[in-house]
Parts: structure tokens; C-alpha cells; sequence
């Protein structure tokens, strides 16, 4: 039986992720990690508070799971755009405190994440973590330019994964820390530029989350530190 924590369990893609991991039976207990909490009348859920950019909030937030050693985190935190802006079109929209927003949640959260959760990750078998990125983190893929602070989150978050891959195998040897791009999602995040996705390239939450489960069980331990898609297909940095 496994134990599983889903932080930002709230949001399109992490709600998909706690659905799924729902439906296994194999799942003993299911941490629904976010702002909100998450109805549900699966008495394996417990739901625990988080603020990602608040480090008291974090560490909080783990401390209530140190009973109980994790086999999965998924970390499905993330912000492209709010009420008072959208991502850069040119160099002219740079604005310092929205790089402050975006890296707060894309970048510092997932590192205060890593720094109270991955001591978490069970070490006697397979443990695997895995954070949502996207492929505009690759810098080689960048054909486009734009959206400034966003992909350099992306860029940087994606740093950080290989950064703690390195270090977890001297202390988790059994232990696997990915990223995961999920597609196009049809969520909050990305609706105001759905418009512009091509057809079929558009994919409900849980048809994205079916095929990352796929790729979370199927990486190994040669695949700690890579960036992989939906379809299992490694992305440069």
C-alpha cells in the first residue's frame, strides 16, 4: 500500500491527479495538499493547508505527514497570469514585481517544497516526485521569445529538479524526482490563449493526468533529474 501527497490538489491538473489516485486501491492514504480544500467523501483523503511561498506554511504542511513515509508527491502548483496581468508580449511589459509573482510560485515554491517534502519520500523502495513544468522551461526549444517571466520560471524550476536529483541520491538512493510538461490543459491557466491551440492539441485534465500516471510508474531510476511530456518523450533543457 502506498501513501500519496498532492499539493495544489485544488486546480485543474492536481484535482485530475487526486481523482486518479482515488481509483487505485493500492493507495492507503491520499494528501490533499492546497489552499482550498478539496470535498470528498473518500476517507482516505486528508486535507492539508499550504501557502507554497509562505516557508512557515510549507513546513507546517509536511510536519503533519512525517508519520507517514510518501511513494508519490505531485506537485501540481503553478501561475501563468492573474487578474492584473498576463504574460509578456515584449521586452517593454517587464515588470519586476510580476517576475516576483510568477518565480514566488513556479520557482521559490517547489524549492521550499523540495526542502520539507523529499526527507518525506520513503527509502526501503521506488519513491518518485514529480513537478509540473513546461516545455517553454526548454530554453533550446525557444523559437518564439516572450512570455518572460513564465519561461524563465520554468527554466529555473527546472534547474532545481536536477539540482535535487543529484543530491537525493546520496541520501535516497531508491528515490526519482521528474518533471512532468502535461500539455494544454483546459484549466484556468491556460484559457485566455485556448483560442490559439490547435485542434486536438486541447486536453480535459484527466485525459492528461491518465497519460502522466503512465509516465510517473514507468520512469526509472536512470530518469531522476529529466523534464518529460505526456507521452513519456524527454524535453532538452
Amino acid at each position: 500500500m502506498k501513501n500519496v501527497a498532492i499539493i495544489g490538489s485544488s486546480g485543474a491538473i492536481g484535482r485530475a491527479f487526486l481523482d486518479a489516485y482515488i481509483a487505485d486501491k493500492d493507495i492507503s492514504n491520499i494528501y490533499s495538499i492546497s489552499r482550498t480544500e478539496v470535498k470528498s467523501n473518500d476517507k482516505r483523503i486528508i486535507h492539508i493547508n499550504i501557502d507554497v511561498t509562505d516557508e512557515v506554511s510549507v513546513k507546517a504542511a509536511a510536519s503533519k505527514i512525517e508519520e507517514n513515509r510518501l511513494d508519490r508527491l505531485i506537485v501540481a502548483t503553478g501561475v501563468l497570469h492573474t487578474k492584473s496581468f498576463g504574460p509578456e508580449k515584449s521586452i517593454k511589459d517587464i515588470k519586476i514585481e510580476n517576475f516576483v509573482k510568477i518565480f514566488s510560485v513556479n520557482t521559490f515554491g517547489p524549492a521550499l517544497i523540495g526542502k520539507h517534502f523529499l526527507p518525506l519520500m520513503t527509502k526501503d523502495q521506488k519513491s518518485i516526485v514529480a513537478f509540473l513544468s513546461a516545455r517553454v522551461g526548454s530554453i533550446s526549444d525557444n523559437k518564439l521569445g516572450g512570455w518572460h517571466a513564465y519561461r524563465a520560471s520554468k527554466s529555473a524550476l527546472n534547474q532545481i529538479i536536477k539540482n535535487f536529483s543529484i543530491e537525493a541520491k546520496r541520501t535516497n538512493s531508491s528515490g526519482i524526482i521528474i518533471g512532468l510538461q502535461p500539455g494544454t490543459v483546459k484549466s484556468k491557466l491556460s484559457e485566455p490563449f485556448q483560442k490559439n491551440v490547435k485542434k486536438g492539441k486541447l486536453f480535459l485534465p484527466e485525459d492528461s493526468v491518465d497519460s502522466l500516471v503512465k509516465v510517473i510508474e514507468n520512469v526509472m531510476q536512470n530518469d531522476s533529474g529529466k523534464i518529460f511530456d505526456w507521452e513519456g518523450e524527454e524535453i532538452a533543457p
